[in-house]
């Protein structure tokens, strides 16, 4: 089979350039173009030599829409507005959506845009965070209501959204588990005299500083005894190689919305 060619969107932030090292490592795919927003002062530079290798001719380019229709499918880490214009030119692509922040109405376009294309969305493309989503699903239901949920997490300085789309992919998790609904009982941004905790909530807390990649922490804390799930990353490589590896595994799907449990087999855990 032909290598897989991929343009990557946001080609110039850090986690774009970062994919783009991963493709040029990994077996099977091919970078097919780089996309980045047309107010970007690294227009038509080489996106090899941005990335940290040497120039391979792919300048940062703003027509998603051609290069989109000669290639495969695009990886996406930008921003909730740009994952919704690349989901109406992906019919018959595949797209990975690693995306987070988006509302509820953009959800919603992104959910019809795959009844033509492969979308694989997830707040967070990490392997062993998926593995560790599925974990706090398990105690979770494991654990009865005695056990509260309380989930923290740390990132960088430059972050926009929170809690961050992995924390609350957690705590969608730990809530599927105990059978709730998490926008009914969920508890952020405690400050001042807030009373006691309500039973059955699942708590979230954000920090935000310096060059933080990502940590997070699922606690379940009970009578006299605390369990704790970890996750600490320490290299965005992660998160590509994981793309990547949802973007082989969507080559060969039909058209659907997807998640990195369905790449994992992790869905019935």
């Amino acid at each position: 089979m032909a290598d897989m060619r991929l343009i990557v969107a946001g080609a110039g932030g850090r986690m774009g350039r970062t994919l783009i090292r991963a493709i040029a490592e990994i077996k099977g795919l091919a970078l097919a173009g780089a996309v980045e927003d047309a107010r970007s002062p690294l227009i038509g530079q080489d996106s090899g030599v941005l990335a940290g290798l040497p120039a391979n001719g792919i300048a940062l380019a703003t027509d998603a829409k051609a290069l989109i229709a000669n290639a495969d499918g695009i990886i996406d880490f930008t921003v909730p507005k740009a994952s919704v214009a690349f989901a109406a030119l992906t019919a018959g692509k595949v797209h990975i959506v690693g995306t987070t922040g988006h509302s509820a109405e953009e959800e919603g376009k992104i959910r019809e845009s795959a009844n033509s294309a492969v979308v694989v969305k997830s707040g967070n493309m990490s392997l062993g965070v998926n593995l560790l989503a599925a974990l706090t699903k398990r105690v979770a239901k494991t654990l009865d209501d005695s056990f509260d949920i309380e989930i923290f997490e740390m990132h960088h300085n430059k972050k926009i959204d929170a809690p961050s789309g992995t924390a609350l992919m957690f705590g969608r998790a730990a809530a599927e588990g105990r059978g709730i609904d998490l926008a009914q009982h969920s508890a952020r941004g405690r400050d001042g005299e807030t009373g006691a905790r309500k039973p059955g909530n699942i708590g979230f807390a954000s920090l935000r500083g310096g060059t933080v990649v990502g940590e997070h922490s699922v606690i379940f804390a009970g009578p006299a005894e605390r369990v704790e799930l970890v996750h600490r990353a320490e290299d965005r490589m992660i998160f590509a190689r994981g793309a990547l590896h949802a973007a082989l595994w969507a080559r060969g799907q039909k058209p659907g919305l997807y998640t990195m449990a369905d790449v994992l087999g992790l869905k019935d855990f």
